[in-house]
């Protein structure tokens, strides 16, 4: 398994980039999983439903199946969120995850730009950007950078440059 990031400031457009190369990676037989890093709280299901009632009763985890999909819910109830090592050990394989978020974290990235954010670049301070994902050209760049639109181009970055999840992982932990 490998993995490769997508960091951007919010509105950037990393979600849509995903959804749209998804599908290209898969269509050049890629097995693809994704891990989004939610700076909030979130919930997937709804109070009044079953799984709802168990969470709030207690229970550390709950498996929700059917045969379509399973989810496993985990509160960690006071306990430390997980970082990206723990997290990544629960993927079942594939041959690449694409990460949103995590962007402190040490493994290769993608950054995701759009000039009408008004955001300054986040690849000068951040070592592991390996190219960037632009509307507007970047002369200032030091990597090199791809038109947000290239989605096919996007894709053979994010397979060039996505590295090993044990050496993200292992970057992670020495950092």
């Amino acid at each position: 398994m490998r993995i490769i990031g997508l960091a951007g400031w919010s509105g950037s457009g990393k979600t849509t980039l995903i959804t749209k190369a998804v599908p290209c990676l898969i269509a050049r037989g890629q097995r693809v999983s994704t891990l989004k890093h939610a700076h909030h709280g979130f919930d997937l299901d709804q109070p009044g439903k079953d799984s709802f009632m168990h969470r709030a009763a207690g229970a550390t985890e709950v498996v929700i199946s059917s045969a379509n999909r399973f989810a496993i819910l985990h509160e960690l109830r006071g306990e430390p969120e997980w970082d990206l090592p723990a997290l990544l050990k629960k993927f079942s394989p594939v041959d690449l995850v694409l990460v949103e978020g995590f962007k402190r974290d040490a493994f290769p990235k993608l950054e995701i730009h759009r000039a009408a954010n008004g955001k300054p670049l986040l690849q000068p301070d951040d070592p592991h950007i390996a190219a960037i994902a632009s509307d507007v050209a970047l002369p200032q760049a030091k990597v090199p950078v791809i038109d947000l639109n290239d989605i096919e181009g996007i894709c053979d970055l994010l397979l060039k440059h996505a590295v090993p999840i044990g050496s993200a992982t292992a970057a992670a932990r020495s950092a």
